[in-house]
């Protein structure tokens, strides 16, 4: 099958490239230069020639609180470009597996948000990822999936393993997380494969796909500095309403995604996120 990955140079399409090639589909890796969700002809005219089977979209603009500024890109990349990309994909004959966040949820329920739970972005960010999945929707009904998933880590591009990696190697310097917002650490190793996955046996509509495993970003912090070998208590937690200066854009305080519908198909969840932590951070430290 030819599948084409938009955004394969940002840090999850690093791991869906050699993920689809592993298991045998020949790929395309689109970056940037070759595919700009953001020009309004580049996605037809890409697609008209590849003519893949398959879309995987890992492009976004997800620099959240620059969102709060620069509502215009944000829409321009993470709406617009979306229905473009989709128009394209319908146009071809081409199935989208497109990513989505935990952003579109304001974070106040007191339980996993489940697939069917009611949007409700907090941030310019979210509202721009909530109008691509429903302009993706719109476009191509059940020839899309869109798949939610919420606090990436790989070994490309910068996320939290990395930055409290570089934070742990001053000794003297003091570890503050937050210890009020809850989510589910999700692996690009793991994520990866499952997006191939989807691409292999649709599964229409929206899916909620995160390791297991919940956990507070102070938690998070201390298991990664014990997978590196450093001392848990070096973290301290604080409240995110203590956070100087405190962040543009509002951050949901439960991300947790309950991994409804990708269980009921009968699809085998992704691991416990200790384990490709420990992974990840063997591999940084090599």
């Amino acid at each position: 099958m030819r599948i084409a990955v938009a955004g394969a140079a940002g840090q999850l399409g690093m791991d869906v490239v050699p993920a689809a090639r592993s298991a045998g589909h020949d790929v395309v890796a689109l970056d940037r230069s070759a595919l700009d969700v953001a020009d309004p002809d580049d996605a037809g005219v890409v697609l008209a020639e590849l003519r893949p089977e398959v879309v995987v979209n890992c492009a976004a603009f997800t620099a959240v609180d620059a969102c709060e500024t620069e509502v215009e890109t944000a829409h321009s990349v993470n709406e617009h470009g979306v229905r473009r990309l989709a128009e394209a994909c319908g146009r071809n004959g081409a199935r989208l597996v497109h990513v989505s966040t935990d952003y579109v949820f304001d974070g106040t329920l007191d339980r996993p948000y489940r697939e069917d739970d009611e949007p409700n972005p907090a941030s310019v960010y979210g509202r721009s990822k909530l109008a691509g999945e429903g302009a993706a929707l719109e476009v191509l009904g059940d020839d899309v999936t869109i798949v939610r998933t919420a606090w990436v880590c790989g070994a490309h591009g910068g996320n939290m393993v990395k930055t409290v990696l570089r934070l742990a190697a001053d000794p003297d310097r003091p570890l503050a997380f937050v210890d009020d917002q809850r989510g589910c650490p999700t692996f690009t190793a793991d994520l990866g494969p499952a997006l191939i996955d989807l691409a292999e046996a649709p599964l229409p509509g929206i899916v909620h796909l995160t390791n297991s495993g919940d956990v507070s970003w102070f938690e998070f912090v201390g298991e990664i500095l014990s997978a590196a070998g450093h001392d848990p208590a070096r973290v301290s937690p604080i409240s995110t309403a203590d956070l100087d200066p405190p962040r543009p854009a509002p951050r949901p305080a439960n991300s947790v995604l309950e991994n409804a519908r990708w269980v009921a198909d009968g699809r085998t969840p992704l691991r416990h996120h200790a384990d490709p932590l420990a992974e990840l951070v063997a591999a940084l430290s090599g």
